[in-house]
């Protein structure tokens, strides 16, 4: 798994490589700091669902399946960008190394954010399937989107730790878009109705199983394991699975959510033997 995963990583890379503008062209600083959060290492995860959503349908590989890929990437780095600000979580700490607000000046960072949001619906329209356009929005926004979660989590602080708020949260801020990785590849991959169905309940359930075990790695991991500011979570009061069901029960969640990754792929056998690894991955995983 991780030799394919490095392979994955490499490909997806090279894509972005190709869909980002140079730091040779102007405006040179915005460039330099879009690239620099985007290549500052991650898993790719979401490019890596995505590819293999449309895999699992057994039909081979779509063309512009990366480029479809790269737009998750480009909307998750912006994400980080902009939850990094001293606005929203003020870390000085992503990847490993200083966040883009510290290298390039809060406005710059701001800016590097919009300009991967823009870029990535540019990058959509041209692989031309409106219904990719909508999907990535809808992940992205304000209705049970990224950003709802991340509203979701900031009115949080103020408030007391609730199973119904945590889960709001979640299933918003992180869940909507690992979910629709897994979709978007598969609706470029001509899934019928019941196969997409399928692989959305496969990306519920492993974007449930990622947020709490990214909850659980914020008490247990260091900042330099992490390669982010470890336990940010309990000094800001955010509102966390281990914060409601304890350490213990986190873990156990965790575990049911795996297995109901792994029954949502039933019907697809082999063809979706990498999501069954990734949906492990994302349980296991230390960092």
């Amino acid at each position: 798994m991780t030799d394919y995963l490095a392979t994955q990583r490499r490909m997806v890379d090279a894509a972005l490589e190709g869909l980002l503008p140079g730091e040779d062209v102007e405006p040179y600083v915005i460039h330099r700091a879009m690239r620099y959060s985007v290549f500052a290492g991650g898993k790719r995860i979401r490019p890596v669902l995505c590819l293999e959503g449309a895999r699992a349908l057994g039909r081979g590989e779509p063309a512009r399946i990366f480029e479809v890929a790269c737009s998750l990437e480009m909307i998750h780095t912006y994400s980080l960008i902009h939850d990094d600000l001293p606005a929203l979580d003020n870390d000085d700490l992503r990847r490993g190394r200083p966040t883009c607000h510290k290298v390039f000046g809060e406005a710059m960072a701001i800016l590097a954010g919009d300009s991967l949001l823009t870029l990535a619906f540019e990058v959509l329209g041209h692989v031309g399937d409106s219904r990719l356009v909508a999907e990535l929005a809808r992940a992205s926004g304000t209705v049970c989107g990224m950003i709802a979660g991340q509203v979701h989590d900031l009115e949080g602080e103020k408030l007391p730790p609730t199973a119904e708020l945590l889960d709001k949260i979640h299933r918003a801020k992180t869940g909507a878009l690992l979910r629709s990785s897994v979709r978007m590849g598969a609706v470029h991959g001509g899934a019928c109705d019941d196969e997409l169905d399928a692989l959305s309940r496969y990306g519920e359930h492993a974007g449930l199983a990622f947020q709490i075990v990214d909850d659980i790695l914020d008490v247990e991991q260091t900042s330099e394991a992490l390669g982010k500011t470890a336990g940010k979570d309990a000094a800001q009061n955010k509102i966390t699975f281990p914060a409601v069901y304890g350490l213990d029960v986190s873990r156990r969640m965790a575990e049911e959510q795996r297995a109901m990754a792994h029954d949502a792929l039933k019907q697809f056998g082999p063809a979706a033997g990498r999501l069954r690894q990734l949906a492990d991955l994302i349980t296991d995983r230390k960092a």
